[in-house]
């Protein structure tokens, strides 16, 4: 199912996305890619992101079904909660990747535009006998409010007040939800909307101070905080370690460690009690100096051989070309690396302090009385 393109696209200074991308379908920037980006971070400021693919999830079962074939803990979500979440297949590699909200009796899902008829099919071949029904919904879309100063926005939403809380959601008096996310900054908000009321909203949103951003400015800031895109700064061998999707909805994680059976648990399980991930994502500093940019998915070299693989490369308007990369593990984070014609440096803070034994081993060596 292919969305049109957005209806924000009209707006003037309005520039798609690159052609032949997913992102063509919404505005890349509005003319000032820096100064947008800036806004979303000291001000505020209202990204298009309505290609994502929508699902709506109906039934009494809608949450214990969902529970059992992924990866979050979500059978106890209260209605109002959000979180993120993963399919795996059999061997733990991550086939999508989505956030979620109940309300009012409908879990509400979205997720890469390009994916989500994959995610739906799957969803609909794994209901069986449970009393859950999910179908698209391509009546609404997504949009993003970045920015400390998306409080002083409620007038224009229709709200007494933004959640408050990571992954807490609020009724819009039109219709659809807001819900607060963790990333890409640490005023970050999602509304879902009818995909009929964008236009006002967006009117609305502007007119009260908020700035337009194209989806250049979310990917940079979303770079910035090391959030992998999926199908971007993924591939098809991507375990969760290996992108920080391990954790529970309380650590803003997408896998939660303690819950039952689900299809591929045995690799995070194993993986996180006895082994290390082969890669790890990091940042990486770019040398804009180059003529020509390497594309995403092209190899990340050091001394002539590959050690990993580019994800999304964007300019920062501060730190200046960025890209997420998923590297070997034993790749030193000093390391001289490149990235097509451009040299690379790993970002030694996005590079986590994981080196020591993990709590599986340390109980075998306790049960052998090392």
């Amino acid at each position: 199912m292919d969305l049109p393109p957005s209806p924000l696209l009209s707006i003037e200074g309005a520039v798609a996305g690159p052609s032949e991308t997913p992102d063509a379908a919404v505005a890349w920037h509005y003319g000032d890619p820096f100064g947008e980006q800036r806004a979303a971070v000291e001000r505020a400021a209202v990204v298009d992101r309505s290609h994502r693919f929508v699902i709506s999830l109906t039934g009494a079962e809608r949450l214990s079904w969902l529970h059992t074939i992924s990866s979050q803990h979500i059978s106890e979500l209260r209605d109002g909660e959000s979180a993120e979440n993963l399919d795996l297949d059999l061997n733990g590699r991550v086939q999508h990747h989505f956030v979620l909200t109940d309300l009012d009796g409908t879990l509400w899902i979205d997720t890469e535009g390009e994916r989500g008829p994959a995610l739906l099919d799957y969803l609909r071949k794994m209901v069986f006998w449970a009393d859950a029904h999910p179908q698209a919904a391509p009546d609404h879309a997504v949009l993003s409010l970045l920015g400390p100063r998306a409080a002083e926005l409620t007038e224009a939403l229709g709200v007494e007040q933004l959640p408050q809380r990571v992954y807490a959601a609020a009724p819009l008096s039109g219709g659809g939800f807001l819900r607060r996310m963790p990333w890409p900054t640490g005023d970050s908000f999602d509304l879902l909307v009818p995909r009929a009321a964008l236009g006002e909203l967006w009117s609305r949103l502007t007119a009260a101070g908020a700035a337009p951003a194209g989806l250049w400015a979310y990917e940079a800031l979303r770079v910035a905080a090391l959030r992998p895109r999926i199908g971007a700064d993924t591939d098809d061998r991507t375990i969760p370690h290996e992108a920080h999707w391990i954790g529970d909805i309380t650590e803003y994680g997408a896998v939660h460690l303690n819950k039952g059976c689900y299809r591929g648990q045995e690799t995070v399980a194993r993986v996180h009690n006895l082994g290390k991930p082969p890669r790890r994502l990091v940042l990486l500093h770019l040398d804009g100096s180059a003529d020509a940019r390497p594309a995403t998915g092209d190899p990340v070299t050091a001394d002539g051989r590959a050690v990993g693989r580019l994800g999304t490369l964007v300019d920062h308007y501060e730190l200046g070309p960025i890209a997420l990369a998923l590297i070997k593990r034993t790749v030193p984070v000093d390391a001289k690396l490149e990235a097509g014609p451009m040299a690379a440096a790993i970002d030694p803070d996005s590079v986590p302090g994981d080196d020591g034994p993990q709590a599986g081993r340390l109980a075998v060596e306790r049960l052998r009385g090392r």
